[in-house]
Parts: C-alpha cells; structure tokens; sequence
C-alpha cells in the first residue's frame, strides 16, 4: 500500500504542546546563532579597509565559528533539561574558536586613529567572536554569571578602543567608555534573552512531568481506593461465609435440622456480595450506617457473640454516613476474623460538632499476631480523608476502636496522596498508655 509522504503540518500537528514549544525555542535560538556569518559580511561590506589575503580566512573561520557554536548550544540545552554534560573537547574547541574569531578581526580592520573608531569594524568582529561564543555558553551559565560575562566583554571592548588609536587622551577615553556602556546594554538584552528561552523551556517540561506525575498519583490513589473497598467489601462477607459455613457444616455432622437454611443464607451473602463488587467496580458504591449496624449484629450473633447496639437512632451528619459505615463493617470482621470474643459492643454517640461509633470487645488475643493487616490502616487513610480520625486502645484484655468524623468533613488529600504515612505510624508499634488506657495502631481484634 502506497501512504502518502507526511507534510510539516501533519507532522506539526501530531506534537504535544510542550513538544512544540520546545522545537520553537530550540530552532528560534540556533537561527539566532546561525546569523553570525551574515553579520561578518555586514561588517565587511561595511567597512572597505579589510585586508583581502586575511578577510577570506577570517570569514572562512567565523563559518567554523557558527557550527561548533550551534552544537555546543544543542549540547547545553540538553544538558539544562536533564541530558548528559556537554563533551569537554567540544567546550575547549568553542574557546579556542571564539578567541580566534576576536583575535582575527583585529588584523583583518585596521583602525588610523580615535577618529576612525565608529567607522571601523574592528570592535564589532572583536565582540563578533566573543559574543556568539558566550551565546552558545548560556544554558550552561545562571542568570547572574550571564550578567558578569557580559559585562566583562563590555570592559574588554571598551579598553580594544585604545589599540591603534595612539596615546590615550579625554576623546580616547570618552569613546572607550561609551562603546562599552553600549556594549554591555546590548549583551545584557541578547544574553538575558537566550537565557529566559532556555529557563522558560525548562518550566514547561518541568510542568509536562508534573502534569505526568499527578496523573500517575491519581491512578496510584484510585488504585489504593479500589483495592480497600475489595478488602472492606470481602472482608466481612467472607467472613461471614466461613462462620455460616462452619455452623452448617456442624448442624450437618451432628444431624440437626437448620443446614439447608445456613446454606441457602451463604448462597444470599455471595449474591449481594458479587453486587457490591459489581458496584465497587462501577465507582458508585457508598455504605450505609443504618444498613452496617443492623448487619454487624446479624453478622456477629451468627458467629456466637452477644452483641449489644447503643445509640442507632443518633443523628449523624450527612457527609459522616458513609465515613462511619466503614468504621463499623471493619471493625466487626475483624472482631470475627481476629479476635475471641464472647460480647461486643457497638455504641453511636454526638461529640460536639462530630459523629462517633466506638466498637468495643473482649477477645484480644493472648498470643500477639505476626505481621500487620492493612484493614486498619485503609480505615485511618479513609477517616482522614473525611476529616476525621481513628483511636484504638486495648485494656483488661478488651479491644476497642473508636471512629471520630465531623458532620461538615472538610477532605484532607494529602491522607490519600502519603498512604505510607499511616504505615508508618502502625508500624511504630507499642501501646502508649494515655488516660489510664493503652493506645495503638492495631493489636488485639484490630487490623484486618
């Protein structure tokens, strides 16, 4: 198949922003430095005292000139965006151009007297070297050292006005000091130009990885989001499967009517359990506090433990609904995974401006559990994203978690962005006694 040949505007058009800026910039600064050999015909055409034999090789160098300081501009913009350093050789070979080019221009003008210093070209082909030599130095070199070289090349072109002028007098001086005053406004502008390009191009990639960062923050965020709604949402119904399972499997052994009902109850559990998924996937799932409250004490009174409900007609706050349903959902699978409780409480309470579910049993462990659970952990990202907060205490063998989340949440993200924050926290461990009760990250049913 025959494809027809891209134009510059397809290609043109196929390019990011940044992409565009960066090849308009770049171009923009290589035609600048690819003008120094028209200059020196300017300079030559200007002047008609040049002396030919010198003039050639002197016009045949600044060609030379203008290559290796191209080159070397392309190395420095690369390296000031991040690339590797520009190869010494092609810096010494750029100086010893420069100074040739400078060198050269004085033999190839010459200057009779003070008189002939505004006419001759002399002190331009002199800066003509210089200049683009420092031009092509510029990306390498901070605001400030551009400023001194420029005012240096303005000293060093002010002081060449006395070479071929005769002995210094108020005119000679005169001259020199208003050539370099000249010379250093116009430095200044040409190189603080170059070097406002090259910083400004540096912002915009700066901004193009941040932009790439941020979008990859949110997918790490997103990610970290739906992996914990998978454990809250099959943490308890697994749980809860295994413990219904285990009793029909028991009534079974034993011969005793009530199987067949336990095991119908499982096959419901899987079914509102696969919708749940269905609607975690979906990104629409929200937790009800009503709803997980009458569901931990269905759940825990099948697992065998008495469970007793305080305060589930307490107003709560709209935007702390969902925060505390999660509250409750982690905190009864982990009393059934983790714990040998025999009584649970759960108790549903006002504190002010703020909504509060504290859950408290009685069967910490006596052996401690080897590694940490991330149950706990996605539960204090999940609180402090709402603009509230997790406590967690353990005392004569009882566990309990307590669940703080203002009705008016105001979202912290940066909970959600520095998730290790909170890991590390946890894994700080050790229980910090305050209040006559012991505080911590998990332990005893906690940590799912």
């Amino acid at each position: 198949m025959i494809t027809r040949p891209r134009t510059f505007l397809d290609v043109w058009s196929r390019r990011t922003g940044p992409e565009r800026f960066d090849s308009y910039t770049r171009w923009s600064l290589y035609f600048l430095s690819g003008t120094e050999p028209f200059i020196a015909l300017a300079l030559i055409g200007s002047d008609r005292t040049f002396d030919p034999s010198v003039a050639r090789f002197w016009l045949a160098l600044v060609l030379v000139h203008t290559v290796v300081c191209i080159l070397t501009l392309r190395a420095g913009i690369g390296h000031f965006l991040g690339g590797r350093r520009v190869h010494p050789v092609l810096l010494v070979l750029l100086g010893v151009l420069s100074l040739a080019v400078a060198a050269l221009a004085v033999g190839t003008f010459p200057v009779d007297g003070v008189d002939d210093v505004a006419a001759s070209s002399r002190y331009y082909g002199l800066l003509l070297g210089l200049g683009y030599g420092v031009l092509a130095l510029v990306p390498l070199l901070t605001f400030r050292r551009v400023a001194l070289v420029a005012l240096v090349l303005a000293v060093v072109t002010g002081c060449s006005v006395w070479m071929g002028t005769g002995p210094v007098t108020a005119r000679t001086a005169g001259v020199a000091v208003g050539l370099g005053l000249s010379v250093l406004v116009m430095l200044l502008g040409v190189f603080g130009s170059y070097r406002a390009s090259v910083w400004m191009l540096g912002v915009v990639w700066e901004q193009e990885r941040t932009r790439v960062l941020h979008a990859r923050l949110a997918v790490a965020e997103e990610r970290l989001r739906f992996s914990r709604d998978l454990h809250d949402v099959f943490g308890r119904t697994l749980s809860v499967v295994a413990v219904k399972s285990e009793l029909a499997a028991e009534l079974a052994a034993r011969g005793r009517p009530g199987a067949e009902e336990q095991m119908l109850e499982v096959r419901r559990i899987a079914q509102d359990a696969l919708r749940e998924v269905r609607a975690v996937v979906a990104g629409y799932r929200t937790a009800d506090l009503g709803a997980e409250l009458a569901g931990a004490r269905s759940v825990l009174r099948s697992a065998g433990i008495e469970t007793t409900v305080h305060g589930d007609e307490t107003p709560v706050g709209e935007d702390a609904q969902e925060a505390l349903a999660w509250a409750v959902r982690e905190a009864v699978t982990n009393v059934v995974r983790h714990s040998t409780a025999r009584t649970c409480t759960i108790t549903v309470h006002r504190d002010g401006a703020s909504s509060v579910v504290e859950v408290v049993n009685d069967g910490v462990p006596t052996a401690p559990r080897t590694g940490g659970g991330s149950g706990l952990v996605g539960l204090r990202e999940r609180l402090e994203g709402a603009g509230g907060r997790l406590e967690t205490w353990v005392d004569d063998g009882r566990f309990g978690l307590v669940a703080r989340v203002p009705d008016a949440a105001r979202p912290h993200r940066t909970c959600l962005l520095y998730p290790s924050r909170a890991r590390e926290r946890k894994a700080r461990g050790g229980w910090r006694r305050r209040g006559g009760r012991e505080r911590g990250g998990g332990g005893g049913g906690g940590g799912g």
